[in-house]
This record gives C-alpha cells, sequence and structure tokens, in this order.
C-alpha cells in the first residue's frame, strides 16, 4: 500500500464523515417540526419511548445526536429521567440503519435489478436531484431535501473511497496480524470504543469497519468485539454535552454509558464463553458488509431485551451515583446543547417564554391588588415577579440571537421573530406591574386615598385591564389567531376608558372631591394600565402574523379594524361591558 492510497483512504474517510455530518443535519432541518412535535409526545411507556428514540435516530442518522437532545430536554424539564431512559435505548437501535445502507455496498451480481441497487449505480442520480435541488430552488425545505441527497451521495462516494484504497492492505501481514489480535475480545472491544470515542459517531465507525472489511482481513471473531466497542465509545459525546448541565440531564448521560458498558460486559462474556467452548467456525471466516450490519443490529436488539425490563434498576443506580443538590435561584432553562436543532431550540424557548407570561401575568394581577390592598409581601412578590422575567428575557434573547447564526428554515425564523417581540412586550408588562406597585407604596407613604368614585372608576379599568392581559396570554399559549383577533378592540375600549377616567377625575379635582397629589398618582395608574393593554396588542399582534406569515404587526393591527364587522361588534360588546357609571 503506497502513500497515495493512504492519502486516497483518509480523503474517503474525510468525505464520509463530512456527508454524514451533512446527510444527518439536512434531515434534521427537513424534520423541522415534526420532529419537535415527535419528542413532545413522550409518554412513560417503555415502547412509546423505544419507538420515538428508534424513529428520530433513523431519521437524523445518530444516536449521539438524539442522546444529546435528550440530555439537553432533561436538562430544560422537558422529559423525565424515566422517558429519556426508554428514548436511549430506542436510539441504539436506530443507529443501525446507516450500517444496512452502507451495506448495500457489498451487493454483487450481474443482474441489471441487482446493480441498481449498488451505490455506484444510484448515487449518481441522487447527486444530481439533489444539486438541483439545492442550486435552483428557492423553498428551504426542497433546498434541504438537495442537501440531505447530497449529503448521501458525498457519503457514500466517501465509503468507496475508503473501500477502494484499503484494498492494498489485505497482501499487508502487519494489517491481517492487527486484525488477528483483535480476535481477543479484551483489545477489540478497547479499539472500537477508542475509535468511537474520538469521531464521536458509532455508524460512522461501524462503516470504518466496513469499508476495512472489503479486504478480507477482517473477521466475524475481530468485528463483533469491535461493534461492541463502539457502541461504548459512542457515550462520549453524551457524556461531553452533560459538563455544565443539572442533576437530571448528567443522569441521563449516565444512563447512556451505563446501559452500553453493561450490555456490551454482559454480551462480550457470553460471546467469550460460546467462542471457548464452541469455537464456531464462522468467526473465522471474513466479515461481508450485511454481515456487519446484522451483528451491529442483533447487539443493540439484544442490549435492549435484557436490559429494558431493568430500566428503573438503572433510574435508581443513576440517583444513586449522582446526588441532588440545590438548584440555583434562577436555573438556566435553555440548553445550548439543543442549536444545533433549531425545531427542538425553539420549542424548548416557546416553554420558557409561557413561564416568562405566567410570571408577567402574575406580577400585574399582584399589582392590582396592592393598589386596594396593599401589603409589603405583595409587594415584594411583584418585584420578585419583575426579576424573573427580567430574567427570562436575558436568557431568551441570549439564546436566540445565538440560535439566528444557525441554518433557520422559513417558519423557524418566523418563530424566532415572533418570540423576540413578545418577550419584550411580557417584560414591559412586569415593567409596569412594579410601577404600579410603587403608586401604591406612595398613596400608603403620604396617607393618600382615592375617593370612592375614583376607586368605582379604577375598578371598571383594571377588569379591562385584567381580561385583556389574560386574553393576550392565553393566545400566546395557545397559538390561536382566532383568539388573539378579540384582543385589539379591549384594547381600543381601554384607550377610551383612560381617555374618560381622566377627565371625570379632573372634574372631581375640580370640585374637591380628590386631592391634586392623589391626582397625580391617578395619572400614573391610568398610563401603566394603558401602556399595559398596548403591550397585550402587541403581544395578539404578533400571534395574528405568526399564522399570516406576515412580520408586519401595525399592518395587521390597521387592517384588522377595517371593514371588519366582527371587530366592531366586539368593540361594542366590550364598551357595553366596561361602562363606568
Amino acid at each position: 500500500m503506497s502513500i497515495f492510497d493512504v492519502l486516497t483512504m483518509l480523503g474517503g474517510l474525510c468525505l464520509f464523515l463530512f456527508g454524514m455530518t451533512l446527510m444527518g443535519q439536512a434531515l434534521e432541518r427537513r424534520a423541522g417540526g415534526r420532529l419537535r412535535s415527535l419528542l413532545g409526545k413522550m409518554t412513560t411507556g417503555r415502547l412509546a419511548g423505544f419507538f420515538t428514540g428508534l424513529g428520530v435516530t433513523a431519521v437524523i442518522q445518530s444516536s449521539s445526536a438524539t442522546t444529546v437532545m435528550v440530555v439537553g430536554f432533561v436538562n430544560s424539564g422537558l422529559m423525565t429521567l424515566r422517558q429519556a431512559i426508554n428514548v436511549i435505548m430506542g436510539a441504539n437501535v436506530g443507529t443501525t440503519v446507516t450500517a444496512w445502507l452502507l451495506s448495500l455496498g457489498g451487493i454483487s451480481g450481474d443482474s441489471i435489478w441487482v446493480r441498481l441497487l449498488k451505490p455506484t449505480s444510484f448515487t449518481p442520480v441522487l447527486a444530481l436531484v439533489g444539486i438541483i435541488f439545492f442550486t435552483f430552488c428557492k423553498d428551504n425545505k426542497k433546498k434541504d431535501t438537495g442537501t440531505v441527497l447530497l449529503g448521501f451521495a458525498t457519503l457514500m462516494f466517501g465509503m468507496e473511497t475508503m473501500s477502494s484504497a484499503v484494498g492494498g492492505l489485505a497482501d499487508v501481514p502487519a494489517f491481517r496480524q492487527l486484525f488477528i489480535t483483535f480476535q481477543n475480545p479484551a483489545l477489540g472491544l478497547l479499539a472500537g470504543a477508542v475509535l468511537t470515542a474520538i469521531i464521536q459517531s458509532s455508524s460512522a465507525s461501524v462503516g470504518i469497519l466496513q469499508a476495512l472489511a472489503v479486504t478480507g482481513q477482517v473477521s466475524y471473531g475481530a468485528a463483533i468485539p469491535i461493534i461492541m466497542g463502539q457502541n461504548i465509545g459512542t457515550c462520549v459525546t453524551a457524556l461531553l454535552s452533560s459538563v455544565g448541565a443539572n442533576k437530571n440531564a448528567k443522569r441521563a448521560a449516565f444512563v447512556h454509558l451505563s446501559f452500553n458498558v453493561i450490555g456490551s460486559v454482559v454480551l462480550l462474556t457470553a460471546y467469550s464463553i460460546v467462542r471457548a467452548i464452541f469455537a464456531p467456525a464462522i468467526l473465522g471466516e471474513a466479515a461481508t458488509l450485511p454481515g456487519i450490519a446484522v451483528i451491529h443490529t442483533a447487539f443493540n436488539l439484544l442490549c435492549v431485551a435484557i436490559l429494558m425490563p431493568m430500566a428503573p434498576l438503572l433510574e435508581k443506580l443513576a440517583l444513586r451515583v449522582i446526588h441532588d443538590a440545590p438548584a440555583p435561584e434562577h436555573e438556566t432553562e435553555l440548553d445550548e446543547r439543543l442549536l444545533a436543532s433549531p425545531a427542538l431550540a425553539l420549542g424548548q424557548c416557546r416553554e420558557v417564554a409561557m413561564k416568562m407570561a405566567d410570571r408577567a401575568v402574575q406580577a400585574l394581577r399582584g399589582s392590582l391588588l396592592a393598589v386596594t390592598d396593599y401589603t409589603p409581601a405583595l409587594a415584594e412578590q411583584v418585584r420578585a415577579d419583575e426579576e424573573a422575567t427580567d430574567h427570562y428575557e436575558d436568557i431568551l434573547g441570549t439564546y436566540l440571537v445565538k440560535l439566528s447564526s444557525q441554518t433557520l428554515t422559513a417558519a423557524d425564523s418566523e418563530n424566532a421573530t415572533e418570540l423576540l417581540k413578545v418577550i419584550g412586550d411580557f417584560e414591559r408588562i412586569a415593567d409596569h406591574a412594579v410601577n404600579i406597585v410603587e403608586s401604591a407604596e406612595e398613596l400608603q407613604s403620604k396617607g393618600l386615598t382615592l375617593s370612592e368614585a375614583a376607586q368605582a372608576d379604577l375598578k371598571v379599568l383594571d377588569a379591562a385591564v385584567a381580561e385583556i392581559l389574560d386574553r393576550s396570554a392565553d393566545a400566546f399559549r395557545r397559538g390561536d389567531a382566532q383568539a388573539a383577533a378579540a384582543v385589539e378592540p379591549l384594547e381600543q375600549v381601554v384607550d377610551l376608558l383612560k381617555e374618560q377616567l381622566r377627565t371625570r377625575h379632573i372634574l372631581r379635582m375640580r370640585e374637591g372631591k380628590c386631592s391634586i397629589e392623589a391626582g397625580f398618582v391617578w395619572a400614573d395608574l391610568l398610563t401603566d394600565l394603558e401602556r399595559t393593554s398596548d403591550h397585550c396588542s402587541n403581544i395578539a399582534g404578533s400571534v395574528i402574523d405568526m399564522s399570516q406569515h406576515n412580520l408586519n404587526i401595525h399592518e395587521t393591527l390597521r387592517s384588522g379594524k377595517l371593514n371588519n364587522e366582527e371587530y366592531d361588534r366586539r368593540f361594542r360588546e366590550y364598551a357595553r361591558k366596561y361602562a363606568v357609571k
């Protein structure tokens, strides 16, 4: 084997790894929201979690990527440790799909149908279709489809290049001796684990083993321990991803490691016993590409069969090894491990944004109560809620900016834009809640009171603002454009109500029924409540924009008022409901 063969082999390896990465990322983008929806349907049922992990891994062609997602989900509280165990088991089986695809290169025969199944026959066609989609289509989904095809073609071309380059190794005595050495179960296990730990992909390392098997020097006796070791080596990615994560995420990574280590040790022990007692002749035969795929699949299925009934014990082991620790006051709910999967990252962002919405609503409701029933504890709670919304806005804004550097589909880009708009409005609502509390404290500290008429007027405005707040927050949580459409007419009523209440209070001051100092506080309260309704209108407008794939919120709100009988009907209904007496 010459130096040129070595260079060709390295080039083929690089193309192989690049094609696998390119295809996996494009498949993940192409799956988009469906992948998020699939992972969102996690249940505690073993089979549901298992088949979900299998399906997702079969789609994105990487158990390491699926496990990293699982660690991120557990870290974010979107998945329990029990659910993660089932998904991890499914991911280990799903990753065997790659080996079956690569085994097509081992098909031989003179029949035209057999020859059409060989990658050298259909890969050029896929590459041609892929480059047409990628170059000439403007739609992101079609571009991703083209990238998938190009990635697959690159992967198969790299595999063919590697296989051709290593052909000369069949005549190298040292290479033959190396794989005789790997027939030692312990050494084979170690070799497979180290190789996979370096390239961080069991699918890729199995592909490399299949390429080397073309030389005819890789026996089944050597391939079996190496494949077992590859399953241990692939745990490195999940372990690295758990660094800096919370305890449950670390437990998920530990479960992944313990599942593969225990499975490998048990099956390697059984293999060694069978090898020592029966010495099957097949172990000395040269491994084929389909044969390696069979071993890879059988090994992972056996691991699942052995360990799935023991899932509760794996969970207890993880809990015992990794103890609980007090969580920080503001634990970061957003996991950067999911940035490589924009659809999943956005789903995580929306979950956190909903928590932010809940705190903003709670803050404003608490501030409304503080005006009439002030307590220091209530004021402290409102300020704590406002600090929480500040924290959420900070981490969400930073995370979404990082996410924007990824390749996003048009739908994902719209979702990110909507979230960036909405989190600013929720943060400002909480700010107005603190302003209202400060007005309540001013009334308390100066011994000021609002007249009964003013309190009655304020009660009407409070009720209107409370309703618009609930309607806008609920429309955002459900992504319901129809519910959002009911917000704008109520916002217009709040605007008119504010002006009406301001005029009524001026008249009361002229009549000496209310002090000027109380009038200043009154004006501040009206301003904060009216501006809160403005932010609710913005939130509802963003929800409508998303449903119409239009990011011009001002045009959305304006067009909703023109020649709209439903808008007029709702406006009249709200005006009657919140009329002052």
